[in-house]
């Protein structure tokens, strides 16, 4: 940790791009993977192939995924968050479909007999009883892009990968590969803790009945 606290000028501007990245691409990936999740929950015979597809670029390694967008959309940050939006989506979509699912049927029925319209059942009542479900996607998904994410200083993205490059690049820094490393675990443990806390504030408690006194 010499490194970090000697330079401190110099990490902190590459943890802030580190976080920038991740935080973008996670909330373009949610945004894209809710109502496609929604839309697989309704219509079954797409869930198959559209996740056949996703799980095929999921197996792709960043690298070439990265170097596929360049002519796309440049040497830069921009394709690498599209790289992390792509990476997400399985993760994603997949626990959208699962959270919808665990809601029992009863209970969309009971919401119907109250009068609500579709719209009312999916914001009142889906999305709160999934939430749980889709913050532990998005809990594994962070943590899978703070991690890919450290490719892209590779291709002129800044964050904290430079600092593994650049000791790569200077034979015996080992210092600054070992900060880098420790840096993106300490990261994506801190995004982890912070997804679990809300899933576990989202999730319904349920208490035991209480004996007759």
């Amino acid at each position: 940790m010499h490194v970090f606290f000697t330079n401190p000028q110099v990490i902190l501007p590459l943890l802030g791009e580190h976080v920038g990245m991740t935080a973008l691409a996670l909330a373009i990936a949610s945004g894209i993977a809710l109502p496609l999740g929604w839309l697989l929950f309704y219509h079954r015979r797409l869930a198959g192939p559209v996740l056949g597809v996703l799980g095929i670029l999921y197996t792709i390694p960043s690298i070439a995924l990265i170097i596929f967008l360049i002519p796309f959309f440049g040497l830069n940050a921009r394709s690498v968050i599209v790289a992390l939006v792509v990476y997400c989506q399985i993760i994603l979509v997949r626990n959208v479909l699962a959270g919808l699912d665990s809601i029992d049927p009863a209970i969309l029925e009971a919401a119907r007999g109250m009068g609500m319209n579709s719209w009312q059942i999916a914001w009142r009542v889906q999305l709160p009883l999934a939430l749980p479900v889709i913050l532990a996607g998005m809990r594994i998904a962070g943590v899978v892009a703070v991690a890919i994410a450290t490719v892209g200083a590779k291709f002129g993205a800044g964050g904290l990968g430079t600092l593994l490059f650049d000791g790569i690049a200077q034979a015996g820094r080992t210092d600054k590969i070992l900060t880098g490393g420790l840096l993106v675990g300490v990261l994506a443990f801190l995004l982890n803790r912070a997804l679990l806390a809300l899933e576990h504030r989202f999730t319904p408690q349920i208490q035991a009945p209480r004996r007759p006194a």
